[in-house]
C-alpha cells in the first residue's frame, strides 16, 4: 500500500471505531509498562511511543511521573482522541502525525516504545529505514522496546498484512546496534474474546 492509502485507512478506522471496538485496546498496557520500568531510566528520560494512537500508555506514563513524552501516529484523528481524553494534560505531551516508515526525528530518545507498529513494515526498504532511524535516534544506553505479532500470531491486522517475528528473528534484525536485554511471548486478549500472540523484546543501545 502507498503512504496515502495507509493514512486514509487509519484515519477511517479511528473515525468510525471507538477505542474499545479495536483489537489492540488495552485499559492497562501491563507488558509495555513492565518493560519501561525494567530499564530503570529516570523520570526525565525522553520517551516516544510509536503508533501510540489513542492508547492509554501515555496516561499511565504521566501518572508514573515521566516528564518528556512524545506520541507519534499516522492518524491525526487518533491523536486528537487521546488529546481530548487527557484534557489539560495533553499540553504536556508532544504530538507527532507521521508515517513511521518515513519519520526522521529531530531529537534523540532514551526510550523508544513500539507496540504493533513495526510489524506493519513488510518492504525491505521500509524496515531498513526504520532500523536506520532507531540507530540514530536512540541515545547510547537507551531502551528499545518492540512488541510485534509472533509466529503463532495473526498474519493480518485491520486487514493489512504484517510481518511475524520470533525472539530469534527480532534479535537477529536488531543485534548490530542493540544488545538484547529480554524477550517474552505475550497473549493479548482482545475485546472480542480472541487472543493475539505477541513477542515483546527489550534492547539496550550499544
Amino acid at each position: 500500500m502507498e503512504d496515502f492509502n495507509h493514512k486514509t485507512h487509519w484515519e477511517t478506522v479511528y473515525k468510525n471505531k471507538d477505542l474499545k471496538d479495536v483489537s489492540w485496546y488495552q485499559k492497562i498496557p501491563k507488558t509495555s509498562l513492565s518493560f519501561i520500568k525494567y530499564f530503570e531510566l529516570p523520570k526525565t528520560a525522553k520517551i516516544i511511543d510509536i503508533g501510540g494512537g489513542d492508547s492509554f500508555l501515555v496516561d499511565h506514563l504521566l501518572d508514573l511521573g515521566y516528564k518528556d513524552i512524545t506520541v507519534l501516529d499516522i492518524s491525526e484523528t487518533a491523536l486528537n482522541k487521546a488529546k481530548k481524553r487527557l484534557g489539560s494534560d495533553a499540553k504536556n505531551i508532544k504530538w507527532i502525525v507521521a508515517n513511521i516508515a518515513h519519520f526522521k526525528p529531530t531529537e534523540k530518545y532514551d526510550i523508544w516504545h513500539d507496540r504493533a507498529t513495526f510489524h506493519f513494515l513488510n518492504k525491505k526498504e521500509e524496515i531498513n529505514s526504520y532500523l536506520d532511524t532507531i540507530q540514530h535516534s536512540i541515545t547510547a544506553g537507551g531502551a528499545l522496546i518492540i512488541g510485534a505479532f509472533s509466529e503463532d500470531g495473526p498474519t493480518k491486522c485491520s486487514g493489512i498484512d504484517i510481518t511475524q517475528y520470533s525472539k530469534k528473528s527480532m534479535n537477529d534484525i536488531m543485534k548490530n546496534h542493540f544488545e538484547k536485554e529480554k524477550c517474552t511471548y505475550v497473549d493479548h486478549n482482545t475485546p472480542f474474546d480472541t487472543t493475539q500472540k505477541f513477542v515483546f523484546c527489550g534492547f539496550r543501545k550499544k
